[in-house]
């Protein structure tokens, strides 16, 4: 595997006409990103904080709905998008250097690393619905803690379906950042959609920590 420095086929980049440089130009579009997080930051943490709340009504109901969730599939999920955030990251750090293939090819994988994830997580769905889980289609849980149950699958399916869609998009921006990085537009002087997109690709991967630790783990000690 090749290491060095690639000499990268696009012009000398320039800022866009509203910018005095590029430097202004990407210091803008992390601000922007990171604004756009700041909301995302408030949506998911209402979500969380409302689950907290009905958890700690009732914490037996939830730990025995938790407990039927699939733990295994789960970490994997969570070692696959640790792992793409990751590439990511390499895949900037390669273009900073003037490697353009790797970083191309380190977009890739982070994309493939990302659909994997989805795959995983529309097999978890169809587990979950064979196991009668899903409410309001054939939900087995009876008695009392019927409601309580009810109200922590409902968050599950609310959360990561939310995450998923995040996911989706996250994975397309890769897709594009790859074919723009394999067409030259990308190098030393110029990388800010990389680290935009690394920046939203990261908050993917933080909110999906945070949910795992909601929703798997409680309930099998």
């Amino acid at each position: 595997m090749s290491w060095e420095k690639t000499a990268s086929p696009m012009p000398s980049p320039r800022p866009s006409f509203q910018y005095a440089t590029l430097a202004q130009q990407s210091e803008t579009a992390q601000l922007g990103m990171w604004v756009f997080l700041a909301t995302e930051v408030l949506f998911f943490g209402g979500i969380m904080l409302g689950y907290l709340v009905f958890r700690s009504h009732f914490p037996a109901a939830f730990e025995k709905a938790a407990s039927e969730s699939v733990i295994g599939i789960g970490i994997v999920n969570t070692v696959v998008l640790q792992t793409s955030t990751l590439t990511m990251v390499f895949a900037i750090l390669c273009t900073e250097r003037g490697i353009a293939r790797w970083a191309t090819r380190l977009l890739l994988v982070t994309a493939a690393l990302g659909i994997g994830f989805l795959c995983l997580k529309g097999f978890e769905y169809y587990l979950d619905y064979r196991d009668h889980t899903v409410p309001t289609l054939g939900f087995h849980v009876e008695g009392a803690r019927r409601g309580p149950a009810m109200l922590f699958w409902l968050f599950y399916f609310y959360a990561t379906g939310l995450h998923a869609l995040h996911l989706t998009i996250g994975v397309i921006a890769v897709l594009v950042m790859a074919f723009r990085s394999g067409r030259g537009d990308f190098g030393p002087g110029y990388y800010s959609p990389l680290e935009v997109t690394g920046l939203y690709w990261s908050f993917v991967d933080i909110v999906w920590a945070f949910l795992f630790a909601l929703i798997y783990p409680i309930g099998r000690s």
